[in-house]
């Protein structure tokens, strides 16, 4: 987990490589948009309202979170789903309100959390090379989540979650030993 451009999606990717570490990935479901690059069933499960209102029925949903846009209303969500069957170790990006959800759901001690970061100019940086990248580039929705995360991930919110050790995304390599050797002292 960690602020928005901090590099959660390409760490989760190379983590999951790394066939010593035998991680499972889950996926999360989110009602909005999918974005170029970006593959369904890979980053997310990409549907809608009336898929979301279905599983809400069928008492499928271990956490949900809203987010009010610029683009509209956003649902991001965790399904329990075929996905959770697995013994394997499994590995999946959230925000710090999912983690905690999915802490209580799962118990506190089968749920480690890796929070990444990245001082708020690089990411910054980061988060206006990738909105370029869009065919339709919204400055602002990308300033909105930037000024977001820095309410959603505050050193306050991280106490409270028992957030202790923050693995700092300047260098790709250095940052994904340290988690790899976090992730092999839990399995």
């Amino acid at each position: 987990m960690g602020k928005s451009a901090t590099g959660k999606d390409t760490i989760y990717k190379l983590l999951l490589q790394n066939s010593a570490l035998h991680l499972k990935p889950i996926v999360l479901y989110t009602t909005r948009p999918i974005r170029k690059g970006e593959t369904n069933g890979v980053e997310y499960y990409f549907t809608d309202y009336k898929q979301l209102e279905q599983l809400r029925a069928q008492n499928k949903i271990i956490e949900e979170r809203t987010y009010y846009t610029t683009l509209g209303i956003w649902h991001y969500f965790t399904v329990n789903d075929q996905q959770f069957t697995d013994t394997s170790p499994l590995l999946m990006i959230g925000t710090l309100e999912s983690f905690q959800k999915i802490q209580d759901y799962f118990g506190k001690e089968r749920v480690i959390p890796l929070y990444i970061e990245v001082e708020d100019g690089l990411r910054l940086e980061r988060a206006l090379a990738r909105e370029r990248t869009q065919s339709i580039p919204n400055y602002e929705e990308m300033c909105r989540r930037f000024l977001a995360d820095q309410k959603d991930f505050s050193e306050e919110k991280l106490k409270e979650a028992d957030i202790k050790t923050h693995y700092e995304n300047r260098e790709l390599n250095t940052c994904i030993n340290q988690i790899c050797c976090t992730i092999k002292s839990y399995v």
